[in-house]
């Protein structure tokens, strides 16, 4: 009797372990299959460099990507991030949801390719915003050195002077003659390593010292790509021209 309360036992506690595991081992792969599921997905990120607009939401093929409102001067996904995009063909929509609102929605289609990284620039003013996109060759280097690229999406209702980026520590032009609504390709920067020194980048009518913008204390993550935005406004005061930076991976 006392041989057979023990194997009872035994194999009652052998079922709730195979239970368990069988349990176990399902949420492993339902977890698994949510979080790496990126199979022809392209990579999207948006810089909102729309003069005054505060409160921007993104939608792709009818649904909303974003949760608050996109300001100016700010990136969706926070950086380093981005949200993934089924290939081929989609249709974007930006608008301000506010029913007041005097910013008219943009609505615009791109194709997609899988695997790629993709900027859309918000930019012009609250009254009349466009939009552009841009591939992003985002290449990992094979030493310690940061990727950078300059994006000029300065203001002006009339025709101004293209621009160059000086680096005080490199004592040279990293860009030069950048037209409004250009994006530079990327080019190998300095980074965050041993010793490393932080840089001053200024932003200059080309051919000139007349100072538009300045960046301090620039100094990137070794390894990613970023992009030098210059916005705001060339002649007005408000809002001010500001060169910022922020990552594309």
């Amino acid at each position: 009797m006392k041989l057979n309360k023990i194997t009872i036992i035994s194999i009652g506690a052998a079922a709730v372990s195979f239970l368990y595991l069988s349990c176990s081992k399902s949420n492993i792969k339902l977890v698994a299959a949510t979080n790496t599921d990126f199979n022809n997905k392209a990579l999207v990120q948006v810089y909102n460099a729309t003069l005054s607009s505060t409160r921007n939401y993104i939608y792709v093929d009818g649904n909303a990507v974003t949760g608050a409102g996109l300001v100016y001067g700010a990136t969706f996904p926070s950086t380093p991030s981005n949200f993934s995009v089924n290939q081929g063909i989609r249709a974007f929509l930006i608008r301000d949801t506010l029913p007041t609102t005097t910013q008219p929605p943009m609505s615009f289609a791109e194709s997609l390719e899988p695997y790629k990284y993709y900027t859309i620039f918000m930019y012009d003013t609250l009254t009349s915003p466009k939009q552009k996109i841009v591939n992003n060759d985002i290449i990992i280097p094979g030493d310690t050195t940061a990727r950078v690229r300059f994006a000029n999406f300065i203001f002006s209702k009339t025709a101004v002077p293209n621009v160059d980026l000086f680096s005080v520590k490199r004592n040279a032009n990293v860009f030069t003659n950048v037209a409004v609504t250009e994006v530079t390709n990327y080019v190998p920067f300095n980074s965050a390593v041993t010793n490393a020194t932080a840089d001053t980048l200024i932003v200059r009518e080309t051919g000139t010292t007349i100072l538009l913008a300045q960046l301090n204390t620039y100094l990137p993550i070794r390894k990613r790509s970023y992009t030098l935005v210059l916005r705001g406004s060339y002649k007005a005061a408000t809002p001010a021209k500001t060169l910022s930076s922020f990552s594309n991976n």
